[in-house]
């Protein structure tokens, strides 16, 4: 016979504590992600707001647009 060793092994390949160590991994990973993404979002929002003010978006643009001409000349 063999010298493999028999173990118990999932429907995914792993067993029980690599599948344990995997989730952390994963979750840890998940964590950070979605951690960047809410300061990311967070940024965006404070940079340019994703809901128009009581003047709409068409103000905003406008003054993004006088902007470059004086900076153009």
């Amino acid at each position: 016979m063999s010298d493999v060793t028999k173990r118990p092994v999932a429907a995914s390949g792993l067993t029980e504590s690599e599948a344990k160590e995997f989730h952390s991994i994963f979750l840890t990973s998940f964590i950070g992600f979605v951690v960047v993404a809410i300061i990311a979002h967070f940024l965006v929002w404070q940079w340019r707001p994703w809901l128009p003010g009581p003047n709409g978006y068409t103000t905003s643009m406008l003054d993004g647009i006088n902007a470059v001409k004086m900076m153009i000349g």
